[in-house]
């Protein structure tokens, strides 16, 4: 299917389906990342696995699925990391977002695994190392329309 395809369609009508199931995907609560496009400038918002990180924010693993690529949201946040937005039971608002890197992202890493087992099998699916980033709520900030 061709990326574009993806972007347009099947995004879109996942979106619709995991709001319709309760915001989840195999049992885990989703997020709604909004995002603005590396290259096209546009607004891009795409449901991602949130965990929990125990001081009020989130933890997102830039999987892709196993892919051999980070996946697109990962290179927008690169480009604008300060227009990032967060939805979470309905509520939306800038976030912002920091890598984790060291005994961090391996803490964050078991407490992720320990709740969806299935991210380990992708480490060895692919060999590129997986980007997990903790999002933080930014006071006083809507996201946008």
């Amino acid at each position: 299917m061709p990326p574009g395809l993806v972007k347009r369609v099947v995004t879109p009508l996942m979106v619709r389906m995991h709001r319709r199931g309760g915001d989840q995907f195999r049992g885990n609560e989703l997020l709604y990342l909004t995002t603005v496009g590396a290259r096209s400038g546009t607004r891009r918002t795409t449901p991602v696995m949130r965990f929990d990180d125990g001081q009020g924010g989130w933890l997102i693993v830039a999987s892709a699925a196993d892919a051999a690529r980070h996946p697109g949201w990962y290179h927008n946040i690169a480009a604008h990391p300060d227009q990032v937005w967060a939805e979470v039971a309905g509520v939306r608002g800038r976030v912002a977002v920091e890598q984790l890197n060291g005994d961090a992202r391996e803490r964050a890493w078991a407490h992720i695994t320990a709740r969806a087992p299935d991210f380990s099998a992708y480490t060895s699916k692919t060999d590129r190392p997986l980007p997990i980033l903790q999002l933080t709520r930014s006071a006083g900030d809507p996201a946008p329309d």
